[in-house]
């Protein structure tokens, strides 16, 4: 960051040189959005304006934009994007997060979670 970006309020920066993620989740988030973008899915300003329409949404139903919902919307924008490319359907988004959201609750704390066939029942 130069010295006329200020970091968002809560966001925290790596020695300065930009954002770091809060969580595991919203690297595997950022990195799966660029990594479609990669294969052609999308275009970027396909996304910019995918993820500009969810945050503008957010902030109109009373989102304080503190930075700490920023990778939501980013999680958000990319599940609505990739439903209407038609490379998933919110349907199979939905169920894929039932089963990890089953999948967690049965996976002791510190160990990888694995999904398997019953989560998704």
């Amino acid at each position: 960051m130069n010295e006329t970006q200020q970091p968002l309020p809560g966001m925290t920066s790596d020695d300065g040189a930009g954002p770091v993620f809060r969580e595991p989740w919203e690297a595997h988030a950022f990195a799966l959005a660029v990594s479609l973008h990669q294969r052609g899915l999308f275009s970027w300003p396909e996304w910019a304006d995918a993820l500009a329409r969810q945050i503008g949404a957010a902030q109109a139903a009373g989102d304080a934009d503190l930075g700490d919902t920023y990778y939501r919307h980013w999680l958000a924008a990319l599940e609505t994007l990739v439903a209407a490319k038609g490379a998933s359907s919110a349907a199979e988004l939905e169920r894929y997060q039932q089963a990890w959201d089953r999948a967690a609750d049965r996976t002791p704390h510190g160990r990888a979670i694995e999904l398997r066939e019953q989560d998704f029942g």
